[in-house]
């Protein structure tokens, strides 16, 4: 189980990549737009700086959500490799077999 700050933490950063989703793509059309003239491009870059940096989505790390561990994470079950297996031997997951021998 990972700790609880941790877990905490990665849940406001999605919280603030929401929050500032539209903001941030509207800051980003201006800047990447060669038509508009520099000053309002460079405004645009300081207005971007000026919010949060966990609002960013690359700051989001892929954790597994039953415990928060954020290496060997399968993206398509949105777990670990350690809970993907447990749950594979207790059977809960359909189809699937750990092979023991």
């Amino acid at each position: 189980m990972a700790k609880k700050s941790m877990i905490a933490r990665e849940t406001k950063r999605e919280a603030l990549v929401k929050k500032y989703a539209a903001k941030r793509l509207e800051l980003k059309t201006i800047i990447n737009d060669q038509e508009k003239p520099m000053d309002e491009r460079f405004r645009a870059t300081l207005a971007l700086a000026k919010l949060p940096r966990n609002s960013s989505a690359v700051r989001l790390h892929n954790r597994c959500q039953l415990t928060g561990r954020p290496h060997a994470y399968y993206r398509k079950l949105k777990i670990s490799r350690i809970a993907l297996r447990d749950l594979g031997s207790a059977g809960q997951i359909p189809g699937m077999v750990k092979s023991s021998w």
